[in-house]
């Protein structure tokens, strides 16, 4: 994963509210290690009768902002691995058989992946190639039979014959994610990133966001495959985003679809989204009037489907986000730190969405890069949607938070030197069990509509907000000091429907004092924590 550049002058509260429960659940979180099998982030998994199949990733943490020290080599893993979680058994077996070209393919990090019965498709990802000499993103599908090379892997014998690669340019793609809808596969935004990853913005590379939902078929002839592309779905301002989470859906018609959920980086500012997608067989659009605050880059996750009620319920487990929960306020930490947070967003019959924190936390900063391995067994539905319905007893395992970089303290990406996150070796089974009475809060700034982003200007005293106005009107700025006097105050007259972005110059503040700004449009009232500097 590649993180942001922002520097943090803001901190912004926003109050959240207990509501009332419509998820009769509440989650338990257990433990389990195993001896040599080490810590791994963004990687790509599969599955055969309880087995997992590891491949690619970093052995490492968060990537170092030195250039030279960036996604180096020693991180790499070279390796498969297959884990038994229930035995506590691992297998190991070095990428020595393949290919260079699948070497290094499968060597590299975030690459997108699904698997569709036997079969795990891996496209993309980003790593040193020494056959290029430099970074690059891979211009390669790969196919591999999931039972045939775990077997190999496990009796030692020779996996190369379980694997298939294609070049394509249009699968040169990392920090996206890789679904299907109807049996069609969607590549779902990410970008092509060649050369040396610097968080300066000097030339050491070329970063190309796709845009895009990109739409295609894997088609099967004897031992080979090929690639029936069927064009993309493409928009600067809404799909211009990587490192998210895209979680399966059964919309409320029925249908199948997806959910694009955040992800970074806004067009206009180095800042994540807040706003979701949803992704149809035909279209996309965005999701009015929700805002997700909790988990902005990608991290473990899974969707829950009731038929009966016509509702989903997506989880979340931690990461890193622009949000994060205080004493029942929302902070807007603009360095976009690690998190701790599990939430859920529900979608109802309607296609009303709404986000809740979870009284349950991660053990420590962690979860970003990691993914969620489901159980065998679990009821799903072709898009693999777990069906929440035909769930059976009190106290079901959902499967496994795996992998992912685990950081010491929140914020370490101005200090990183290597030591300060690591890639968890921890596994961390997930049940869910029924409990009607679960604490459960409601973040009522998910459903206000405003979406109120600040962010810093490099002129002192001047800040650009940003909010979404439902309606045309006015809009009205409040600001007090921590004594409750006011130091300034506004009225943005006749604000056109849709994004208002104003750089806004606040005179009368002193600097190095707190301030509280109230922002409030049609009689609804957001108040965030200003930190002048």
């Amino acid at each position: 994963m590649l993180v942001k550049t922002a520097v943090l002058l803001l901190m912004f509260f926003l109050p959240i509210f207990l509501k009332a429960q419509d998820f009769p659940f509440e989650l338990k979180l257990d433990s389990l290690s195993i001896s040599e099998l080490g810590g791994i982030q963004s990687y790509a998994v599969g599955q055969h009768n309880g087995k997992w199949l590891i491949i690619g990733g970093r052995l490492d943490g968060l990537h170092r902002r030195q250039p030279w020290a960036a996604f180096d080599t020693i991180g790499h893993n070279n390796q498969l691995m297959v884990v038994d979680p229930i035995k506590k058994e691992i297998w190991k077996a070095p990428l020595d058989e393949l290919t260079v070209t699948m070497r290094e393919q499968l060597s590299s990090t975030n690459m997108e992946f699904i698997q569709r019965d036997d079969l795990l498709y891996l496209a993309g990802g980003y790593g040193y190639s020494p056959s290029a000499k430099d970074h690059i993103t891979y211009p390669y599908l790969t196919v591999l039979n999931v039972p045939y090379v775990i077997d190999a892997v496990i009796n030692e014998k020779d996996f190369s014959s379980g694997f298939y690669q294609i070049k394509n340019e249009q699968m040169a793609v990392t920090g996206g994610q890789l679904h299907t809808v109807n049996g069609v596969f969607f590549l779902v935004g990410g970008h092509r990133f060649d050369g040396k990853y610097n968080p300066m913005n000097n030339p050491t590379f070329v970063q190309t966001y796709t845009s895009a939902v990109r739409k295609f078929n894997v088609e099967q002839d004897s031992n080979s495959y090929t690639i029936a592309y069927h064009g993309e779905i493409k928009d600067e301002k809404n799909l211009r985003r990587r490192d998210l989470n895209v979680l399966p859906q059964i919309l409320p018609d029925g249908k199948q679809g997806l959910i694009a959920f955040s992800g970074v980086f806004q067009k206009d500012r180095d800042l994540p989204y807040l706003n979701a997608i949803e992704i149809d067989a035909d279209s996309f659009r965005v999701i009015p009037s929700f805002a997700q605050y909790y988990n902005h880059y990608h991290c473990a996750n899974i969707s829950l489907h009731s038929v009966k009620e016509n509702r989903t319920h997506n989880l979340f487990f931690g990461g890193i986000a622009h949000y994060y929960d205080s004493s029942g306020f929302l902070v807007q930490d603009n360095d976009v730190p690690f998190v701790k947070t599990i939430a859920r967003v529900t979608r109802d019959a309607n296609g009303w969405m709404q986000e809740y924190k979870l009284p349950i936390e991660m053990p420590g900063y962690f979860g970003a890069a990691s993914e969620f391995i489901p159980a065998p067994g679990l009821p799903v539905f072709d898009n693999e949607t777990v069906n929440l319905d035909e769930l059976k007893g009190d106290t079901v395992l959902l499967g496994y938070v795996y992998g992912g970089i685990k950081s010491s303290v929140a914020n370490v990406f101005w200090i990183n030197t290597g030591v300060e996150s690591i890639a968890s070796p921890v596994i961390y089974p997930v049940y869910l069990i029924r409990n009607p009475f679960a604490g459960i809060t409601l973040n009522e700034q998910s459903v206000n509509a405003l979406q109120l982003q600040i962010y810093p200007n490099p002129l002192e005293g001047e800040v650009t907000i940003a909010f979404t106005m439902p309606s045309d009107g006015d809009a009205t700025l409040i600001i007090k000091d921590l004594m409750g006097v006011v130091a300034h105050e506004r009225t943005l007259k006749k604000i056109r429907k849709g994004e208002y972005v104003k750089d806004v110059r606040f005179r009368d503040l002193k600097r190095g004092d707190t301030y509280y700004l109230h922002l409030t449009v049609n009689g609804k009232t957001v108040t965030q924590k200003m930190i002048v500097n």
